[in-house]
């Protein structure tokens, strides 16, 4: 009797163990709505993808109506960049101080406001003014779309939720094409008119869509909002415990000691600003340090490696290949936006199964082979005269698996990696100093290209960035760790030891290990125990 009593124990018991702490099934239900908050707070990417696919063809129009030269088609397509600066800058201390929500309502106000002033601009000064306007805009959407998607998204699905801002840059890059395409029919004053106008509708359905929004939790901890926060990771987390783990992370990040419970506690006082900024750039520590050369740096590398040249420039690239009529060439940038955004959906799906490193080195890989044989070919064409149809199609096969490879890692991961690394007071501001390096590069690359390629052919231009993108992945497998299943409060346990980073992650994984094996999840989520055993190392 006994013996058959303990077997109907073990048999009840089981079943109900397994379903209701480690059934993967249930992962989905708790995801749904980190997933859907992460789609409304990166539909504010649209706003930036739509302005660079619309222009790319907008820009053929608008030197033919408003008789423009060469140098002020590259500025106008460029400076939208250094305009978005601004609103990068703004978007720190504004998302600190009225929350995650309410700035993305800002970026979508303005950017609605700078489209409709392009849409009616009589004359290129006005039309400047509107893109001051719409960049402003673009700057704050490409600054708080990562960073709210990763301070609400548990991590286990971290990458795959905030690469969702590439996602949608990269349809709002497809639906631009689109719209070219679509108003190209047009006479020709209105037709470029109407394809930057339209580009306000987004920005109507993202002011509606925030209002389903919750706050970030890691905001409203700042604030001292504990009970609101709860309520928020108990929505966006996988369970239970792992809500109460990422509060309790972030209640030591933001200095509140771990046994207030209220629903309202005294956040300790903080300087506003001065301090994250001397920390952050003053005096780092060297965990920072590299947290700060890393976020920079992938920046950087993203945008010089030449992919707004590309994606602005395509029309041009497709008449040096030897595609003269119009609708041809916005056909072929049709079919760059749908590869574009077809691979970035298939980045979504691997990283958080592969991780950040394998597919960020992969993509770059790639994208120094196609931006040579782009280069390549090109050259080919530019130095005979007459027709060379297999040159032809491999430039625009080229430009195709550019815009692949650069969507399955290089695209996503700048800005997935960038905003998971830092630590939770510098997120903001050092999240806004990557996206103004992104800016910066991409104005310089944009207002440039065609001063570049007539100094050393388009040919030669692609070489360059090729050569750019071959020390780009030099950078990313000496400097960059793998983050892939770490906290983000974890992160600054990880960086700080720079090319010798391997050492930290293993200490990490052998500490996780311990852990779990102890059974005891709480420490292995605390950072100072970490921290002691991997600043060893250094010793």
């Amino acid at each position: 009797m006994a013996d058959r009593t303990t077997n109907n124990n073990t048999v009840s018991s089981q079943p109900q163990k397994t379903i209701e702490d480690f059934d993967p099934p249930q992962k989905p239900k708790r995801n749904k709505y980190a997933f859907a908050c992460a789609i409304l707070a990166s539909m504010t990417s649209i706003l930036l993808g739509y302005d660079i696919g619309v222009m790319s063809g907008a820009a053929i129009y608008i030197r033919e109506d408003l008789k423009i030269s060469d140098v002020e088609v590259e500025v106008l397509l460029g400076i939208l960049n250094l305009y978005s600066l601004i609103g990068s800058a703004a978007a720190g201390r504004t998302s600190d101080w009225v929350g995650r929500r309410y700035t993305i309502v800002l970026a979508g106000a303005i950017f609605f406001v700078g489209a409709l002033l392009m849409g009616f601009a009589t004359n290129y000064a006005f039309l400047m003014f509107g893109r001051f306007v719409a960049g402003i805009g673009v700057g704050y959407a490409l600054m708080i779309a990562p960073v709210y998607t990763a301070e609400v998204s548990p991590a286990s699905s971290r990458g795959f939720l905030t690469s969702f801002p590439e996602v949608f840059i990269n349809s709002g890059i497809l639906l631009g094409y689109v719209s070219n395409y679509a108003f190209s029919k047009l006479p020709k004053h209105l037709g470029w008119r109407l394809m930057l106008g339209v580009g306000a509708i987004p920005s109507i359905f993202l002011a509606i869509g925030v209002l389903a929004m919750p706050e970030s939790p890691r905001w409203l901890v700042m604030q001292g909002r504990l009970g609101d926060a709860t309520r928020v990771l108990d929505k966006t987390s996988d369970s239970k415990e792992e809500s109460m783990l990422r509060l309790a992370d972030i209640k030591e990040a933001a200095g509140i000691p771990e046994h207030c419970t209220d629903d309202v506690v005294q956040v300790p006082k903080r300087s506003k600003g001065q301090d994250v900024w001397k920390e952050l750039l003053l005096h780092p520590t060297p965990a920072i340090r590299h947290i700060l050369i890393c976020a920079v740096g992938i920046h950087f590398f993203q945008q010089a490696s030449g992919i707004d040249a590309v994606v602005l420039y395509s029309p041009t690239i497709f008449e040096k290949a030897g595609i003269t009529n119009n609708d041809k060439k916005l056909l072929c940038t049709v079919a760059v936006g749908f590869v574009k955004t077809v691979f970035i959906l298939v980045a979504t799906f691997f990283v958080d199964k592969v991780g950040r490193r394998p597919l960020l080195l992969a993509s770059v890989a790639g994208m120094i082979l196609s931006l040579m044989g782009l280069g390549l070919g090109l050259t080919i064409i530019d130095q005979n005269h007459e027709r060379i149809m297999w040159a032809a199609a491999l430039c625009i096969t080229m430009v195709l698996l550019y815009v692949a490879f650069f969507s399955i890692g290089m695209g996503p991961i700048t800005w997935v990696y960038s905003s998971e690394i830092f630590p939770l007071k510098l997120r903001a501001q050092g999240c806004s100093l990557g996206v103004a390096m992104n800016r910066v590069v991409s104005g310089v690359l944009s207002m440039t290209f065609i001063s570049l390629y007539e100094a050393i052919t388009i040919g030669g231009a692609f070489f360059l960035y090729a050569a750019i993108a071959s020390v780009a992945w030099v950078f990313f497998f000496i400097m960059l760790p793998e983050t892939h299943g770490r906290t983000l409060e974890d992160m600054e346990v990880l960086f700080g030891k720079f090319h010798k980073w391997r050492k930290a992650n293993a200490l990490l994984k052998q500490k996780k290990n311990v852990s779990h094996g102890d059974g005891n999840t709480n420490n292995g989520q605390v950072q100072l125990g970490t921290k002691g055993q991997v600043n060893e190392i250094s010793e």
